[in-house]
């Protein structure tokens, strides 16, 4: 089983947790080398069988195939969510599997990138995959990526649309959720990300309900 991370500075694991969000965009990064030989770029198109299905191909320097980048996840996969053993201890969960790794000198303990992902308790379903530019994202999306809506004002700074991680009640604060969702992928991904604009793999998932395979 894989698993996947949520950025917890920004809220995002606690929105997967609630079923606010449900979506995830992920830049694609072209690799050095494909295949033993060096890589200058990908080039993302339709696929001419099933129009539905977008390709991503790496190319040479002189622009001819040298492989693809997949997916990491797959339509109908299972995977788990990871998060740190001490964040799991702490909201209450134990589990006798899993209680050796959770000792403070495990490297899982603090940092989710080490935890065992069949040990993971929440995990999520992959039900649809996409491709697109990051600024091709709709306001629907936007929310389902797990953009908030305040329903009350309680400081003249604030706007409608935010995402946890600020200092005041008034930070991450925004008109609309595009303009916060540009704030977010920059806080995420790092500063400039929007304006890129890369191609992203688009995975869409619903939590699992406990016990559900």
């Amino acid at each position: 089983m894989k698993k996947i991370m949520f950025n917890d500075r920004c809220g995002l694991t606690q929105a997967v947790l609630e079923g606010r969000k449900t979506m995830t965009r992920r830049i694609i990064k072209c690799p050095d080398k494909c295949n033993g030989k060096e890589a200058y770029g990908y080039v993302v198109y339709r696929n001419a069988q099933n129009r539905d299905i977008w390709e991503v191909s790496v190319v040479d320097a002189d622009e001819y195939t040298i492989g693809y980048i997949t997916p990491k996840y797959q339509i109908g996969e299972i995977v788990a969510v990871a998060q740190s053993y001490h964040a799991l201890n702490k909201a209450g969960y134990v589990a006798p599997e899993w209680l050796d790794h959770a000792c403070e000198s495990s490297a899982g303990y603090n940092n989710k990138m080490f935890v065992r992902a069949e040990l993971m308790p929440n995990r999520i379903k992959i039900t649809n995959i996409k491709v697109e530019r990051l600024q091709d994202i709709s306001h629907e999306d936007c929310l389902k990526e797990g953009i908030k809506e305040k329903s009350r004002f309680p400081h003249k700074k604030s706007c409608p649309f935010y995402f946890d991680g600020g200092k005041h009640r008034w930070d991450n604060s925004y008109r609309t959720p595009r303009q916060a969702f540009a704030a977010l992928i920059d806080k995420v991904c790092g500063r400039g990300t929007w304006n890129i604009n890369p191609y992203v793999f688009v995975y869409e998932f619903e939590l699992m309900k406990g016990g559900e395979q």
